[in-house]
């Protein structure tokens, strides 16, 4: 899957599920100081990005080093590209 449409289907669950701002939703925008996220709303995100993306997500080690939108949807690629090679 190409990273723009990880991007927009990663943008999506934000603009559904956290009712963020479109113009909020760039790559450098980080997921807690500037998009407000707080431990709870992670676990929320984790779990709709599983079911977005048809991925496990929440045991990945690599989930805790992500900061901003652009360490997601780099996650998402490289979960999704270790899913295709197998």
């Amino acid at each position: 899957m190409q990273r723009e449409k990880i991007a927009k289907l990663v943008n999506e669950v934000f603009l559904e599920d956290f009712e963020m701002e479109p113009s909020q939703l760039v790559p450098e925008a980080h997921l807690f100081t500037e998009l407000g996220l707080d431990s709870l709303d992670v676990v929320d995100l984790v779990v709709a990005l599983q079911k977005k993306f048809d991925v496990s997500i929440r045991d990945d080690e690599r989930i805790r080093d992500i900061r901003t939108l652009g360490d997601l949807y780099s996650l998402i690629e490289a979960i999704n590209g270790e899913l295709t090679s197998e």
